[in-house]
């Protein structure tokens, strides 16, 4: 199947490890030229290296989404790294552990911060750019199971943002679809990643028994769903969050 993704310019946040340095190598394999942001530059350049390889065009960018200003210019500095933005990938995540008596409000507000505000800005800027240029692109957002199923291990903040993703996918797919900017949100289940090693390390069993398929995904997997999302291959769908949870969701 041809993804249509040759020469295509693509930002993907939370690039450097796990899911999103999957995402940004499965980008370039399949053609499309990268932008690598994340709060690490050196485990980004790494990124960067590996897409490289593959003969496209491939930067890191140092992003800190906790601040409004670095996630506003996102698209605009991917722009000028390469030309334009076709692709937006709102990847990256936090995922603190505390029982909802005992949250601190800062890590509440941060985890909101860079699961949610972060995305709407970048989305933001995405749209007006794109929408000013007459050009179409995609956004995907990666959002959880536990957006549906709320969390049962301490991580309602973390859930909450996520299930806000939810809904500014459908709000901002009404207003942009007609325009060609597709919207979409990718709900994981458990993914073997550096976010998650101390969790599955301590009681891998109690989520692979949650897990029709039984075992935890790997983030290959999951890149292959996301990229597809974002091609050309996917022009029809807009406005949904696809599962991506081995059937942990079950819907």
């Amino acid at each position: 199947m041809d993804l249509q993704l040759k020469g295509k310019n693509a930002v993907v946040t939370g690039g450097a490890g796990g899911i999103g340095a999957a995402i940004c190598t499965a980008l370039a394999a399949e053609g499309a030229n990268v932008v690598v942001s994340d709060l690490d530059r050196a485990r980004a350049d790494g990124v960067v290296d590996r897409c490289r390889s593959a003969g496209v065009t491939a930067h890191a960018l140092r992003t800190d989404l906790a601040s409004p200003d670095e996630c506003a210019a996102l698209v605009d500095r991917t722009e000028a790294l390469l030309g334009s933005c076709d692709i937006l990938v709102n990847n990256a995540g936090l995922w603190p552990t505390h029982l909802v008596a005992d949250i601190p409000l800062a890590e509440w507000q941060r985890t909101i911060d860079i699961n949610l505000t972060a995305v709407f800005l970048a989305s933001q800027r995405f749209v007006q750019s794109n929408l000013a240029k007459g050009r179409r692109g995609k956004i995907l957002s990666i959002t959880s199971q536990a957006a549906f199923n709320g969390s049962t291990t301490g991580h309602a903040h973390y859930a909450a943002a996520k299930s806000g993703v939810i809904a500014f996918t459908i709000s901002l797919s009404r207003e942009v679809a007609a325009k060609g900017i597709n919207v979409n949100a990718l709900a994981l289940g458990m993914v073997a990643t550096g976010m998650n090693r101390d969790v599955l390390a301590e009681n891998r069993a109690y989520y692979e028994k949650r897990i029709q398929i039984g075992r935890i995904a790997t983030p290959e997997e999951v890149a292959r769903f996301a990229v597809f999302l974002v091609s050309g291959a996917a022009d029809y769908f807009t406005g949904a969050t696809y599962d991506a949870t081995g059937g942990m969701l079950g819907r």
